[in-house]
């Protein structure tokens, strides 16, 4: 799960990272409030999941609450990449010296957690990884010492930050750590961390992301989350393992891995069919029934961005009869409804049943493909029409 800016502030806070004060507002009178309240010059910020607020007009510098009330006026409400702006920050002013980076994280393909760092804060981190690689200081963290005293001035000092400030900023880092350990955390960021004109360090931005495996040793039940998509709230209901993507291609697979591996196939393939890519990630599992098959094709179906569907099956557990059976009958269910094209490619356990049963059915909207990447295109060729 990851926190909205102000929940990663709070929380830092309560670890003794030094932040400025900030208070939410979901009106532009409360942002008027706020800002009456903190004093002086406030920055009104757009609490949104996503990157490049500042570029898409989601933060402005106020210098009265008068003008904080007007800035509101104008980010409530507003579409940053997909998300619409419901709340505000009302964040402290601070007279930047100088920008600065700093992250914790899960670095799953090494098994191991990764700090990164750079005395080039502000921008973002992926842009400078590409153009300026060796301003990027990249230092394992051992799960078992984690990040004393010793190692954060070891991240400081691959940094390169000034050795009037290593000290400093090196406490800080311990702190941001023990964040990152002690909150379940597979991210802790902070873009930027900032050295005042007077001299102080300060994280004024961050990112923190919560690992759902470790919910139940937190209480958490009453921290505000994104309002799931109404078809990934219906997916969740059903238990389906469903991620909505924005593409037009909707995709059935059995197993996290064939899914993935199918995303990827149809996005290749779309990109010989006018830029078509994948609508969503759904794994029915190992194990699936004909009901859940059923469940999955409900779903993807009421999806309207979705132009054609992609079911790529490998029998195992579930036989590819079964499938079929599922695919038979949340056609039958869903009637009219079903309305969009689906190409089917079985493989594995009881194969010739299952395409068996899906020729017999001869349903016009269903055509079955020999292989995963003739399948793939088949499908991105419809989506495209």
């Amino acid at each position: 799960m990851d926190l909205f800016e102000y929940q990663a502030r709070d929380l830092f806070e309560a670890y003794g990272v030094p932040v400025l004060q900030g208070r939410i507002a979901d009106t532009p009178a409360e942002a008027e409030a706020a800002a009456a309240a903190i004093g002086g010059t406030v920055v009104v910020k757009a609490q949104v999941k996503t990157g490049g607020r500042g570029k898409a007009g989601g933060v402005k510098v106020a210098h009265s609450p008068s003008e904080a009330k007007e800035k509101a006026e104008q980010i409530l409400g507003l579409d940053i990449k997909g998300h619409v702006v419901k709340r505000v920050m009302i964040a402290q002013g601070a007279q930047i010296d100088k920008e600065f980076y700093f992250s914790v994280l899960l670095d799953r393909s090494n098994r191991t957690f990764l700090s990164l760092c750079s005395v080039e804060g502000g921008m973002e981190i992926e842009q400078l990884a590409v153009e300026r690689p060796e301003a990027l200081a990249k230092v394992e963290v051992s799960a078992v010492s984690g990040i004393d005293k010793a190692k954060a001035v070891e991240i400081a000092k691959a940094a390169n930050f000034p050795s009037e400030l290593v000290e400093q900023v090196s406490d800080v880092f311990v702190k941001l750590y023990d964040v990152f350990v002690k909150e379940d955390a597979t991210l802790v960021e902070v873009n930027p961390l900032v050295l005042t004109t007077d001299g102080q360090i300060l994280a004024l931005d961050g990112k923190v992301s919560l690992d759902d495996n470790a919910e139940f040793r937190h209480e958490r039940e009453e921290m505000e989350r994104d309002q799931l998509d109404p078809l990934e709230a219906k997916a969740k209901e059903m238990d389906l393992n469903y991620v909505k993507l924005d593409g037009e291609v909707g995709i059935i697979g059995n197993g996290a891995g064939l899914v993935m591996s199918t995303l990827d196939v149809v996005a290749y393939a779309g990109e010989r069919h006018g830029g078509v890519k994948p609508a969503n990630f759904l794994d029915i599992g190992g194990g699936a029934s004909a009901e859940v098959m059923a469940a999955g094709l409900d779903v993807i179906l009421n999806d309207p961005q979705v132009k054609s569907v992609f079911v790529n099956v490998f029998g195992g557990i579930t036989a590819c009869d079964a499938v079929a059976n599922g695919i038979v009958g949340a056609l039958n269910t869903l009637g009219d409804r079903a309305s969009k094209p689906l190409v089917v490619r079985l493989d594995g356990n009881n194969v010739d049943e299952g395409r068996r049963i899906l020729n017999e059915f001869n349903h016009p909207l269903v055509s079955l493909a020999e292989t995963m990447d003739g399948g793939a295109d088949k499908a991105a060729e419809l989506a495209s029409k």
